[in-house]
């Protein structure tokens, strides 16, 4: 599995996020926006890490290469306050398990703020791949529901469900006397 690394999102990623506008990459969330709204989404991700209601991360691969997005950020859902979780990856970085590589960063960032017990994600029930990165995360299937996304749009999307909360599996043991594995 490839390693990946989150940054936080910076001035540096305009043309990422140009890339990440793709009508094949927006086809479940809207589709493509225009340059004006991309611009003003860039300024919203660089400025959102200061204000604590969550962040936006570049997926970065070794080397540097800048592969996709990803994120969390505050919202109220069903009477609680909960992270809402969401992500991007790249065409030519798609079906390697990066996507859940960098979901499962970000959700170890939100798990760590000790502020929410829920991270929800609410991928397109048309969407295959985002519905397999949230279960391959260890996130709960707890059915369809309508969710507005882009602001005006409903959409037909799953609500998936992940308990902050809950402990983090444990490393493996090693034995002590030979340093192996038991």
């Amino acid at each position: 599995m490839t390693q990946v690394r989150i940054a936080p999102w910076s001035e540096d990623d305009l043309d990422l996020l140009r890339r990440l506008n793709a009508p094949e990459i927006r086809a479940h969330t809207g589709g493509p926006e225009t340059d004006a709204q991309v611009l003003a989404r860039h300024e919203r991700y660089v400025r959102f890490g200061d204000t604590g209601q969550g962040c936006m991360f570049t997926v970065v691969l070794p080397g540097g290469v800048k592969a996709g997005s990803v994120g969390y950020w505050e919202r109220e859902w069903r009477d609680e306050q909960v992270y809402e979780l969401g992500w991007a990856v790249l065409p030519e970085h798609q079906g390697r398990g990066l996507a859940t590589e960098a979901v499962r960063a970000v959700v170890a960032v939100a798990r760590d703020r000790r502020t929410r017990r829920w991270a929800h994600a609410y991928p397109s029930v048309d969407n295959p791949a985002s519905n397999a990165v949230c279960r391959k995360a260890g996130f709960t299937l707890l059915g369809e529901t309508e969710f507005e996304y882009p602001p005006g749009h409903l959409m037909r999307s799953n609500d998936w469900r992940l308990d902050l909360s809950a402990r983090r599996p444990a490393p493996p043991r090693r034995d002590r006397s030979s340093g192996q594995l038991p």
